[in-house]
């Protein structure tokens, strides 16, 4: 059996498999986000808490409920999320429209104080994260599904790191699924239009 490869879009461009016949959500998704370069810590710290969201669920799910979790959590203001108190979890258990699990706002909330920490110490998220990602003569250009790995030793180091620091619900395969859509490394498979 081949491996799922580049599928023609709708508009005859080649695209990764996943972003094409499914959710219509995703051909936006795979088109305008994911894979390309985030640098902003606010936009960084909404991918990483929406990657631990999505943890044992499926990506759509997460990806239609995304303007509500940017409303819910206050635009990913950090400093707003790092203060949140048993009433903040309390409203963010009550609203139907996110993923109410209390594991995954707590840790959000943990992540936001880590981030709060990084910049007491003069760091910051962006500089954190980047600091993981592969150079980009690193990795050569996957062909089909198969040469996606779930993990690396990056995604393994970076795990272990935001750990150290206080990160919660931030495993090595959810950290490596944040370089993919955050474009710490580029997976668009070889012969995707969008690479």
């Amino acid at each position: 059996m081949t491996a799922p490869g580049v599928v023609q879009g709708p508009d005859g461009k080649s695209r990764c498999w996943w972003a094409v016949g499914g959710a219509p959500e995703y051909l936006a998704y795979h088109d305008e986000v994911w894979g390309r370069p985030m640098r902003d810590e606010t936009d960084l710290f909404e991918m990483l808490t929406l990657e631990s969201f999505q943890s044992g669920l499926s990506w759509i799910t997460i990806l239609r409920k995304q303007e509500n979790f940017r409303s819910a959590f206050d635009g990913w203001d950090i400093e707003r999320i790092a203060s949140y108190g048993r009433a903040g979890v309390e409203r963010l258990m009550a609203d139907a429209s996110i993923v109410r699990n209390r594991a995954k706002i707590d840790a959000t909330i943990a992540n936001a104080q880590a981030v709060r920490a990084l910049h007491d110490q003069g760091e910051n998220l962006t500089e954190l994260l980047w600091s993981f990602a592969p150079g980009a003569s690193a990795a050569k250009a996957p062909a089909s599904a198969n040469d996606l790995p779930s993990a690396t030793a990056e995604s393994k180091a970076m795990a272990k790191e935001l750990k150290r620091r206080g990160f919660r619900f931030v495993g090595p395969t959810t950290a490596y699924s944040l370089m993919q859509a955050a474009g710490l490394v580029n997976d668009h498979l070889a012969d995707c239009d969008f690479r």
